[in-house]
């Protein structure tokens, strides 16, 4: 009989291996039974009429005189190759054929979606000086509205995001050219573009976005895609101003993470709420690994009931930070599998959320806010 150097033989050595690993996948799957706690809330089945991405960004470099504009800080980084590979271009692809090319390849991910019908893109307006003129030194990436608007205009699946500057001398003007060449909506990132949303010198914008049913969604809690930011100026509580003179916002990202006056920015979005009836939030980048926990807090507070939209923060959802995987205690082994194997970035973000138990008012909601 063969056996092992110690003279024991190689069957008792198989016997215990096999015995261990099966003990190990009983413990395994006993704990996961234990452990498992289900989606969210109950899934719902999803709306009848394609949905509307409310959050959705589009990039350039300045290529094909597109008038975009990336930091010398941020070419540096590692970050913008990472999001010029999850918008599937790269830097040397976009200098050959123009920053249109990003727009075009986001315009036919969503064409090939069986869930998701249109996407709001979103410019970026920069930060400015103290006459109010575009300041590159302090501007970490610009995307004009001309060039979104045009990107709208050729391709019926994308809906115009403004971003206008507040502190421009004549925001009044642009914010009308906006409207009128197709807007549904106006963006602005406060701790990059060093916006204040409580200053009082903003009331006549806030005035003008009222009149033209223009939403405001604005950036709220900590910023952590770009090379360095004011987070003070996402605090939720900044937002009393606009929304005390009626205008509809929505805070992106439900002010998930983010600190201020020693209390969590989503706690502090959550009282405005109880304030607010124009008040909303979008939940984009909650099913991130670094924002685990922060969806299901949202869909079970009662405060967000009825008020949250759906949004993705694309092209977040096309990078390793975003998967069913991370989700084992919500979702069964069968589902995490099918969800991952889904190849279209809209579609596997919407079969995830509707998996974890957003309600399909949440998936419609955006329609009726853009009007």
């Amino acid at each position: 009989m063969k056996s092992s150097s110690h003279g024991r033989p190689l069957g008792k050595w198989r016997r215990r291996a096999l015995w261990l690993a099966l003990v190990t996948t009983v413990g395994a799957v006993t704990s996961y039974a234990a452990l498992f706690r289900g989606p969210i809330l109950p899934p719902e089945p999803l709306p009848a009429t394609p949905i509307v991405d409310l959050h959705c960004h589009v990039a350039g470099v300045g290529a094909g005189n597109s008038g975009c504009f990336v930091s010398g800080r941020l070419l540096k980084s590692w970050k913008l190759g990472f999001y010029l590979r999850s918008f599937g271009v790269s830097r040397r692809e976009m200098q050959e054929s123009g920053d249109v090319l990003c727009g075009e390849k986001l315009s036919h991910s969503v064409a090939t979606s069986r869930q998701v019908g249109r996407a709001v893109i979103l410019a970026m307006d920069g930060a400015v000086d103290a006459e109010g003129r575009l300041d590159l030194a302090r501007t970490e990436f610009y995307v004009p509205n001309e060039f979104v608007a045009a990107l709208a205009a050729r391709h019926t699946n994308l809906l115009f995001g403004a971003s206008i500057n507040p502190y421009r001398p004549d925001s009044l003007a642009r914010l009308d050219w906006a409207a009128t060449n197709g807007a549904c909506l106006v963006k602005w990132l406060p701790s990059i573009q060093l916006i204040d949303p409580s200053d009082e010198r903003l009331v006549p914008f806030y005035r003008r976005l009222k009149e033209l049913h223009l939403p405001l969604l604005v950036h709220t809690g900590a910023e952590h895609s770009f090379t360095w930011s004011r987070d003070e100026l996402g605090d939720p509580g900044r937002l009393r101003l606009p929304l005390s003179l009626g205008v509809t916002v929505i805070a992106a990202h439900a002010a998930w993470p983010g600190r201020h006056e020693g209390e969590r920015d989503t706690d502090r979005l959550a009282r405005l709420m109880t304030q607010y009836p124009d008040l909303y939030a979008d939940i984009s980048s909650l099913t991130q690994i670094n924002k685990l926990g922060a969806l299901r807090e949202v869909l079970r507070r009662p405060e967000f009931r009825h008020r949250l939209v759906y949004g993705t923060d694309f092209p977040l959802i096309n990078m390793p930070i975003v998967s069913p995987w991370f989700f084992p205690l919500d979702l069964k082994l069968s589902q995490m599998w099918r969800i991952s194997r889904i190849r279209n970035p809209w579609d596997r973000d919407v079969a995830l959320k509707q998996a974890l138990g957003v309600p399909a008012e949440v998936f419609a909601r955006a329609e009726r806010l853009l009007h």
